[in-house]
């Protein structure tokens, strides 16, 4: 028996079988047995949902043998890569190509199968989350089957497994859409916060990637602005290395850890990371920009609402914080993204914000959650599907036009509901 956890902390198994395939005709085979011995199976990527959507009880589905890029198209700048494959690897990979991915969130220790599944996102009013990026998937059904869905074939099975919460069955490979490297310039920044907000929708609109961090009890909020460059001048080591890993990791984590230990000094701790943010501008290959190394551990949840009530949410938040019972070590995170037309994403059908807030490991955050979870669910705020949140599908379905119909299909694909777990049969319903 395998002992897993999760990279937060903040979900564990003990499975009683753990299969490691390496190819799809193993993957097949092992669901195959699996179904017929009346078990479930959950895949594992790297761990990083915060929620028990990866736990397995009976049968875990470990892909990490089963990496590496297929094929690729250089006319269309498709890739298919295997579902075991971290983003990490991809863009090492995609370098080589002399390709990338159009938008990365700010974490590249996911698979690509669990960051497209859980609706991963980066930021960019004009953009979508990585699900949007990908021409074609092929999986694995319960019956062992394996199936291909695009835009053009089986487009109900494709509109729901792009976020598919690994529900409808095993992804294997999926295709993206990639486009020639490209160098962004990145300007990062503290700005006073409420000029922030005063211009949040124009900074948004104005750049490809804008997004700020929000210190609770501090004045400043950390700017970044990303935006497309002919050429690369990147931080020098010796810089890269101060503000990234000494002052981002360890010296915010040293910060953290003595707000665990004395939570009376968390207010001013926040406001002193506020003020002694640093202003850096520099430009270098996109992936290299996107991501961010995070080695300080914490607990997160995240909402996306519509656009237009970004600001109303944060206010609502700012009121709220000074009135908890236990403070907050970590700071807020907010970005934009397009609508889409993927049933179970986050942005379908509206232009969106997402708000992230977080807590520093080990520091109470229930109360603090709770409070935000209500403030985003008045503007009909959906919770990111990796992250945590206590909403169960009688709530989600009506916050999503297309659940029903994602329950379809997944009835269609896993009718006994081989690939359920205690998350899905919360946030989905049971199978049956």
């Amino acid at each position: 028996m395998t002992r897993w956890t999760n990279w937060a902390g903040t979900a564990s198994a003990s499975p009683q079988h753990v299969h490691q395939p390496r190819s799809t005709a193993e993957i097949a085979a092992t669901i195959e047995t699996i179904a017929a011995a009346g078990r479930t199976v959950r895949p594992w990527g790297s761990g990083h949902s915060f929620t028990a959507i990866a736990v397995a009880d009976s049968d875990a589905l470990d892909l990490q043998h089963w990496t590496g890029i297929e094929r690729v198209d250089v006319e269309t700048g498709h890739v298919t890569v295997r579902s075991g494959t971290t983003i990490r690897e991809l863009n090492a990979a995609l370098d080589t190509l002399g390709l990338a991915m159009t938008n990365l969130g700010d974490i590249d220790a996911q698979t690509i199968a669990g960051a497209i599944s859980t609706g991963t996102h980066g930021t960019g009013a004009k953009l979508g989350g990585i699900a949007t990026q990908i021409a074609a998937l092929e999986l694995v059904l319960a019956d062992g089957s394996v199936v291909t869905c695009s835009a053009e074939e089986r487009p109900d099975l494709f509109a729901a497994a792009r976020v598919g919460l690994g529900a409808l069955g095993v992804i294997t490979t999926v295709t993206l859409r990639c486009e020639p490297s490209f160098v962004l310039r990145a300007q990062e920044r503290p700005e006073p916060l409420e000029q922030v907000l005063e211009g949040f929708h124009d900074f948004a609109d104005e750049n490809e990637h804008f997004e700020f961090y929000w210190f609770p009890y501090g004045k400043n909020a950390l700017v970044k602005r990303n935006n497309r460059c002919e050429t690369a001048e990147p931080l020098s080591k010796v810089r890269e290395f101060v503000d990234y890993q000494i002052m981002e990791n360890v010296a915010f984590g040293g910060l953290c850890r003595t707000g665990r230990l004395m939570p009376q000094l968390v207010p001013s701790l926040g406001s002193f990371a506020s003020n002694v943010l640093s202003a850096r501008e520099y430009s270098d290959l996109s992936h290299r920009v996107f991501v961010t190394a995070r080695n300080v551990r914490f607990t997160e949840t995240e909402y996306a609402v519509p656009r237009e009530s970004v600001l109303d949410v944060l206010a609502e938040l700012r009121a709220v914080v000074p009135t908890l019972k236990d403070p907050v070590m970590f700071p807020v995170e907010v970005r934009v993204a397009a609508a889409d037309d993927i049933w179970l994403s986050t942005a379908q059908g509206r232009d969106s914000a997402y708000i992230a807030i977080h807590q520093f490991v080990g520091m109470p955050y229930r109360e603090y959650f709770s409070a935000f979870e209500k403030i985003a669910g008045a503007v009909g705020g959906r919770p990111h599907w990796g992250k945590m949140h206590d909403l169960d599908a009688g709530v989600l379905r009506s916050r999503y036009p297309h659940f029903d119909d994602f329950l379809r299909v997944r009835k269609e694909t896993d009718p006994s509901g081989i690939f359920s777990n205690t998350y899905l049969d919360r946030v989905l319903g049971s199978v049956s």
